[in-house]
């Protein structure tokens, strides 16, 4: 099969599949590419939220996939439908000659994720996984710390996610806290905070978890606690609950060196709370301007992901998350879960 060639003439098509609660942080990123991308299909098998997705876009609305891929002309697909259906969508949209962008994680088992990758590598067609809290200014101000060799040797990282999620939101769809769609606390809520614990200080060497489910009706864990060592030797930890009284409280993760000590915290790394290096640098003044409100765990990190899509498509830049970096963070996470059920210490790559 031929590789599909830039879109530089025209804005690229983009078609959302999917409704719920994440597809407005992806209609309001596209609205900010006007003149480069449009949306031109939406696509839900829910008749309520496909109707308002069509009133509050204006695209051509389909009842499924399979009817958005015969109907409209979209150069790539959107997928923000439960996470255990990505995989057979995003095979499905790559042998239709379609590009695929999905939402995290890009799968709920490995073998699928792996699976997605491999069928838009034969299909010659993108695909792109959704991690925007690495371009969040926060976390972009420590990467560049830690790629500037400010920290010297990285001793401990620890990353907190410490969210509600009531019973409500479970019930409100059904495939939420189910282990073949969905995942828990790490998989669904936590995937981007494993994703910037591997990307800043990684890779991941092993891994020790617990899991529990203490308060909700799911099949899932609402809490877990995970112990990592990293490649290089430091130590990290990643604790998360879906339990936080009464409110969301904190998504942060701190990182302790040699020479240097950092917290990203508020209720989703938004908000810079400790920055101390042994030497000066002129990024420490960028510090003040770097933290930010949010009204939501999202942030505001789509429109700039969404900003690399688009280069990418135009063949203006490489994908800054592939399906290939999708499935690190995966990995991560599928071996925390098998080290939950079989109590015992799970090293990086997985062995299947």
């Amino acid at each position: 099969m031929t590789p599909l060639l830039p879109i530089v003439d025209r804005p690229i098509r983009f078609a959302l599949v999917g409704c719920g609660r994440i597809a407005k942080n992806h209609i309001e990123a596209l609205a900010k590419h006007g003149g480069r991308a449009e949306l031109v299909a939406v696509c839900d098998n829910k008749p309520d939220a496909l109707a308002a997705a069509v009133a509050a876009t204006g695209a051509a609305g389909f009842a499924s996939l399979d009817a958005l891929l015969a109907g409209s002309d979209a150069d790539i697909v959107v997928l923000a439908t439960p996470s255990g259906l990505h995989s057979q969508q995003a095979c499905r949209i790559a042998a239709a000659g379609r590009h695929v962008l999905s939402e995290k994680p890009m799968a709920t088992k490995f073998e699928e994720g792996m699976a997605m990758v491999k069928a838009c590598r034969e299909a010659q067609v993108k695909l792109f996984v959704v991690k925007q809290n690495r371009l969040n200014s926060t976390v972009q101000l420590v990467k560049r710390a830690i790629e500037q060799g400010r920290f010297g040797r990285i001793y401990m990282s620890t990353v907190n996610v410490f969210w509600t999620r009531p019973q409500s939101y479970y019930d409100a769809a059904p495939w939420r806290g189910r282990w073949d769609l969905d995942g828990g606390a790490f998989m669904n809520q936590a995937s981007h905070y494993v994703d910037l614990l591997d990307w800043l200080v990684g890779p991941v060497d092993s891994v020790h978890a617990y899991t529990a489910t203490l308060a909700r009706d799911i099949e899932a864990e609402d809490t877990g606690v995970m112990s990592v060592r990293l490649r290089h030797g430091g130590l990290a930890s990643i604790n998360v609950t879906m339990l936080t009284w009464p409110q969301n409280l904190e998504g942060s993760i701190t990182i302790i060196g040699e020479k240097g000590t950092v917290k990203i915290g508020g209720t989703a790394v938004n908000k810079i709370e400790h920055w101390q290096f042994a030497e000066p640098h002129a990024d420490d003044e960028a510090v003040k301007a770097a933290s930010y409100d949010t009204g939501s765990v999202y942030g505001f990190g789509h429109p700039l992901y969404y900003d690399n899509v688009i280069k990418t498509l135009r063949g203006e830049a490489d994908a800054a998350v592939d399906g290939y970096e999708g499935l690190r963070s995966l990995e991560i996470l599928i071996a925390a879960y098998r080290s939950a059920r079989d109590g015992q210490r799970v090293g990086l790559p997985l062995v299947f």
